[in-house]
């Protein structure tokens, strides 16, 4: 057993009592680790995990300081990482809530996303190397991680508010009855066509409901708009009959022209496809303001029609914005697999997803940010604006009553056109969602926060949640931009670029821990690009207009996706030291999927030697809820460098001894798994004793040799959970 100490002085406690520090000291990684033993609470980690992942922006605010994609959740990253460097025997969950430190040992990240490996491994008293290929996933990390002084934030707010919030919010009023001005929090529009029979305008509402709340059948009023005078209406909103109250015509507040890809003119009743209209043009569709949402001076709010005062207010804006040079990014859209369907639409310009009042409003904003004189700031200020474009462009829509009003336009993880989206008040009221005020509010303080006085979530007996404070330093960290200035003792250094190639010292990192993207999912940089043009507009510099790179990892192509991998981990193998650990997150419902990542791992000189199953991303995503057999659980891959561990496969059954195992913990803990949550456990498995044959083409044979076999235990083993 090599030099092990554990330097035992405390035990968990509340906000109220700091542990003292415990220090993990010693060559952990030249015996079993306790990420790689059979022992590791992987059901438990998914229990917090969980509670987490319900409101994962508050509960780790410091990776959500601006979008990114797939993103993993804090709690996971923490457990790998402590124990990537602790051994076997070790406790994960008694030193989960320890105030724990990690001297002298750096984590690199190759694929950093949003940051939390770095995050986790900062608050764990480590040093930190991440690398991204794309520039805005630097420019999020390097604004999450960096200190901001909360005073000196402050101060820049107040600024800015004292020099645009007025002129901002001044598009964004309406006129009432009585004369007086009141703030609209949101403009419902409409997207519109040209019947292609009898030229007539229709509207593409697929209902004319347009607000409920998101319990309706417990609060059943919602908002219509008539289709003869354009009046708003409240009806339930299950009604199939409305009399309008302003011209008294009845209509079917259900009904609306479009009905999935056709429309119907309600002109001359002839039926047309709406995508075929769409191509037969040059321009996007046209929209049209129906209504809005005013907040009235006793804070109260109510939905009204739109005014020619606020047509006038409109027009005054696409007038102003014309007289402005240099207003926005004028950028093309590159063809791709998540920007084709936006295309399609004829939005051919990047700019071309906001209009007139959103392309003035962000213009003002930006170019005030563009005067901040401090770079950090500046920066920090430029990241929120640029979160702010999530909530604010005509790809937006409204969510309703009852929850955040505003539905980001990357719900769908693709860039689909909204038929009736929603402009948001870009400075917005107290009362807003996804205004620049309250994402201040809601991103850059509560992150500032959290860095000063991190903590984790616990599970108490009970069930209940508690916050438990004390048992990670603060955050906030001066950010070497250089490899020479870390090694002269900085903690953090984050470079973009391509991770195949880096100026890490050989032999110099102790674990590599990532969350690598997938082939055939989202396309990051496709959608980066969207802030990407807006970041470098403002920003003077000489960056590429896209984020897209030859060299990116993520391909739909499965043998450039592989290779490209493969690339990644090979520099990763040069970079770890002999005894090190490789440890990523992964999981994918095709076999493709699998071969491709043991191909990658083994090409570089890798062997698995454990897979972990756990809690995967956030449980209300999207594409999540809209999945048949969603997946809920990632696996963690943990290699060691093939030299160092002697390949040996050992008994060829006992992938799937180990998986039923697995399977059987979550089913111990009350976690139900879909099929496809019970084939990554048993792929995983699967790819650890392949990882272990003589070459790579043994191990890819093993595993289509396995499919049959694995498919039978998929359905037993769901059978077996159905029936506990």
């Amino acid at each position: 057993m090599p030099n092990t100490k554990v330097s035992d002085q405390a035990s968990f406690a509340f906000a109220s009592k700091r542990p003292r520090l415990t220090v993990i000291e010693g060559a952990q990684q030249e015996c079993t680790v306790a990420l790689e033993g059979d022992d590791f609470p992987f059901e438990r980690i998914s229990d917090v995990a969980e509670a987490e992942s319900w409101r994962k922006e508050i509960n780790r605010p410091i990776y959500h300081v601006h979008k990114w994609w797939a993103q993993r959740l804090g709690s996971v990253f923490r457990a790998i990482v402590l124990g990537a460097f602790t051994p076997e025997s070790a406790d994960i969950m008694d030193l989960f809530y320890r105030t724990t430190s990690l001297p002298g040992r750096t984590v690199f990240d190759p694929f950093m996303g949003s940051g939390t490996t770095l995050g986790e491994t900062l608050k764990l008293g480590a040093n930190a190397i991440g690398r991204d290929i794309n520039p805005v996933a630097h420019f999020l990390v390097r604004n999450g991680l960096a200190q901001h002084p909360r005073a000196e934030v402050l101060r820049i707010f107040d600024e800015i508010e004292k020099d645009t919030s007025e002129a901002l919010k001044a598009y964004y009023q309406t006129k009432l009855p009585n004369g007086r001005l009141a703030d609209v929090l949101y403009y419902f529009w409409v997207k519109e066509l040209d019947c292609p029979d009898c030229g007539g305008s229709v509207e593409l509402f697929s209902s004319r409901i347009f607000a409920q709340h998101a319990y309706k059948k417990k609060f059943p009023k919602s908002q219509s708009t008539c289709p003869h005078c354009g009046e708003v209406n409240e009806v339930k909103y299950d009604d199939i009959t409305a009399e309008c109250r302003a011209c008294h015509q009845t209509y079917n507040p259900q009904e609306g022209p479009a009905s999935g890809q056709t429309a119907t003119c309600p002109h001359c009743e002839s039926a047309f496809s709406i995508s075929k209209t769409i191509r037969g043009s040059t321009l996007p569709p046209r929209h049209k303001m129906y209504a809005k949402l005013v907040l009235l001076g006793d804070g109260t709010k109510q939905y009204q029609r739109i005014t020619d005062f606020d047509r006038a207010l409109y027009e005054k804006a696409t007038a102003d914005l014309a007289r402005r040079p240099n207003a926005f990014p004028v950028v093309p859209i590159t063809s791709g697999h998540n920007t084709n369907q936006a295309i399609g639409y004829n939005y051919l310009y990047w700019h071309q997803m906001f209009n007139d009042r959103q392309l003035l409003c962000l213009s003002m904003l930006g170019s005030r940010i563009q005067k901040i004189e401090e770079p950090a700031l500046r920066d920090l200020f430029m990241c929120l604006f640029s979160g702010a474009l999530e909530f604010n462009n005509m790809f937006a829509s409204y969510k309703g009553e009852g929850t955040g009003a505003v539905r980001h336009m990357f719900a769908h993880h693709v860039l689909k056109p909204e038929r009736v989206p929603l402009e948001a008040n870009l400075w917005g009221t107290p009362k807003s969602s996804g205004s620049f005020s309250t994402m201040f509010a809601g991103r850059i303080l509560r992150a500032i926060e959290y860095a000063e006085n991190p903590f984790e979530l616990k599970i108490s007996k009970g069930g209940a949640t508690n916050k438990a404070y004390g048992v990670s330093e603060p955050m906030g960290y001066d950010i070497s931009g250089s490899y020479a200035d870390f090694s002269n003792g900085k903690r953090v250094y984050l470079s973009c670029g391509d991770s195949s190639q880096t100026d890490i010292l050989s032999k110099s990192v102790d674990a590599i821990i990532s969350d690598p993207p997938f082939f055939d999912n989202v396309n990051y940089s496709e959608l980066a690009d969207f802030f990407h043009v807006w970041q470098r507009h403002f920003q003077d510099t000489d960056k590429l207009p896209t984020t897209r790179s030859s060299a990116e990892v993520q391909n739909p192509d499965v043998a450039a996706f592989t290779d490209r991998l493969g690339g990644v981990w090979a520099e990763a193998h040069r970079v770890l030291k002999d005894k090190g650990l490789l440890a990523f997150t992964y999981h994918h419902s095709r076999s493709e999927g699998w071969s491709s990542v043991l191909s990658a791992v083994m090409h570089a000189g890798f062997q698995i030697t454990a897979t972990q199953p756990v809690k995967a991303e956030m449980s209300v995503a999207m594409p999540k809820l809209q999945a048949k057999e969603p997946i809920d659980l990632d696996i963690i891959i943990v290699c060691r460098k093939r030299e160092s561990c002697g390949a040996s496969v050992g008994e060829m059954p006992s992938y799937l001894a180990k998986a039923e195992k697995q399977v059987a913990r979550f089913m111990g803990a009350g976690r139900k798994l879909s099929r496809n949550d019970i084939r990554i456990i048993l792929m995983g498995q699967l790819i650890r004793v392949a990882s272990a044959l003589p070459s790579e083409s043994d191990a890819l044979e093993m595993l289509a040799d396995r499919d049959a076999e694995v498919t039978e235990a998929i359905e037993r083993l769901h059978k077996l959970q159905s029936k506990a």
